[in-house]
């Protein structure tokens, strides 16, 4: 394995390769096989880290399967297993074997999935899988199109530099833009990355609900219209990250084309709950967004890095983000042959589509349908046990999978302030156990504990044990205020 000439060249003997490639597969797949008998939360400080792993830049070679040995021992177990079923925070990523796999092939055979004279097969795969989502979100299959990205948040960001140029042109100086309170951060984070300034974003309030407010939208639109500025686009969330709610969206669909606002949905989180028997009721409009954000690694069930941006007219993206340097003049093509690094930002990009295809292909849609569905009626099933208990109150219902709750027992008077410390001690106690991940967020002022229920492996045994696991800590916090 340390031929000096292979060594050279960057390489390995084919016995060694398969030798190696077989102990990566073997500790992948135990990681399937035996991720649930794991602690899902690792945690380490930087002085931690530093110790374990800084070092010296390697001038000379150590045996591969050293450094392979080093790595499974050493960084693999600092990490957070986020397809554990007692994952409940942020978005988990629950992900699949096949998918993986795929990953592993397009990486291995190094496909460069920009244009089309580089991989006709990459592209035609990522037009094929960008027709299957046209066709679930009701986008029109001969117009529309779209492009997969990193995540959610470079969909956002190439979503809203497509709905300037359109809506703007060269001049923004006196657009805004509008997007509720609980609008993912990375929609700001976007906004501000291609040059608005603060006081062209409105934050509308969110109702009781926490849904977008219409009435103050309509106020908003209205008074910037009399203040000579210019609305131009409006943020919409299918499946908040807090809460799980989804914005008034055939409403907001109408206003957007009276006042001549582009209409961006953001449904990273929540548009795959569109594949549920009832998801169309949740997410009744979303076929009418002018760009919509959807996450497949999230409840489409993909590893990371896979987001993707679906348009109405896929001629949007090729004229906001078309260049054409000598350097490519002669891999241009026709028009139907794409060059997705047209569609987006990237020149460079990895073959995305693959695994979204192998996996969609090996389970059928009906399976992916079966699990979101099943994820959905899992929430419910938990908001029920916790309005039955004494111990929890549910601040947010069960909504596409995401339920809000706190410790609150009943037959006991205590302050909010009290009642905050005791929350956020239960998430800061059960997450130092590693037994499992169950951050806090903030809803209507309150520190309340929030779950995130997207892996179909997560049984409702999971979640009444970790239920169990907290008003333990929930009473022991009690102790401690009974004490004072």
């Amino acid at each position: 394995m340390n031929d000096n000439n292979l060594n050279n060249k960057l390489m390995l003997s084919k016995e060694d390769m398969l030798q190696y490639g077989y102990r990566i597969i073997e500790h992948i797949v135990d990681h399937f096989e035996n991720q649930n008998d794991k602690k899902p939360v690792t945690s380490a400080s930087r002085q931690e880290m530093d110790a374990l792993l800084a070092e010296d830049i390697p001038h000379t070679p150590t045996p591969a399967n050293d450094v392979l040995d080093f790595v499974m021992d050493h960084v693999i177990p600092h990490g957070n297993i986020v397809s554990h079923p007692k994952s409940f925070s942020f978005v988990p990523g629950p992900s699949n074997y096949v998918s993986a796999m795929a990953d592993t092939l397009a990486t291995g055979f190094n496909i460069f999935s920009g244009g089309w004279a580089a991989s006709p097969a990459a592209a035609e795969l990522e037009i094929q899988t960008m027709n299957w989502l046209l066709e679930i979100f009701g986008f029109p299959k001969k117009n529309g199109g779209g492009i997969f990205t990193s995540g959610g948040s470079m969909a956002n960001l190439t979503g809203l530099v497509t709905a300037r140029r359109i809506k703007c042109g060269d001049d923004f100086s006196k657009a805004v833009i509008y997007l509720s309170d609980q609008a993912h951060s990375s929609n700001i984070k976007a906004i501000k990355v291609i040059g608005f300034k603060k006081e062209q974003i409105r934050i509308i309030p969110t109702d009781i609900e926490f849904k977008l407010s219409i009435n103050k939208l309509k106020n908003a639109i209205a008074k910037d219209r009399l203040e000579g500025l210019h609305p131009f686009c409006m943020i919409a969330s299918a499946g908040t990250t807090n809460t799980g709610t989804v914005d008034p969206l055939d409403e907001l669909a109408t206003i957007c084309k009276n006042e001549d606002l582009w209409f961006h949905i953001d449904g990273a989180f929540g548009g795959a709950a569109i594949l549920a028997k009832d998801g169309k009721k949740f997410l009744k409009g979303i076929e009418k967004a002018d760009s919509l954000t959807v996450d497949p690694h999230k409840w489409f069930f993909q590893p990371y890095e896979m987001g993707c941006l679906l348009v109405k007219n896929h001629s949007w993206l090729s004229g906001t983000f078309s260049e054409k340097p000598e350097y490519l003049r002669d891999i241009e093509g026709n028009e139907s042959e794409i060059n997705f690094y047209d569609h987006g930002i990237q020149l460079t990009r990895r073959f995305r589509a693959l695994k979204f295809y192998m996996s969609l292909k090996t389970f059928g849609l009906d399976a992916f349908k079966n699990a979101v569905q099943y994820n959905i009626e899992l929430a419910e099933k938990t908001e029920a046990i916790l309005r039955k208990s004494a111990k929890w109150e549910v601040i947010s219902p069960a909504t596409l999978g995401v339920i809000n709750y706190r410790y609150h027992p009943i037959n006991h008077t205590l302050s909010e302030e009290q009642l905050d410390k005791i929350n956020q001690n239960i998430s800061k106690k059960i997450t130092a156990s590693g037994d499992a991940l169950l951050v806090t967020t903030i809803l209507q002022g309150q520190v309340v504990l929030r779950m995130c229920l997207i892996n179909p492996r997560t049984t409702l045994q999971h979640i009444q044990d970790t239920l169990d696991q907290c008003e333990a800590y929930g009473a022991e916090e009690m102790e401690t205020i009974q004490e004072k």
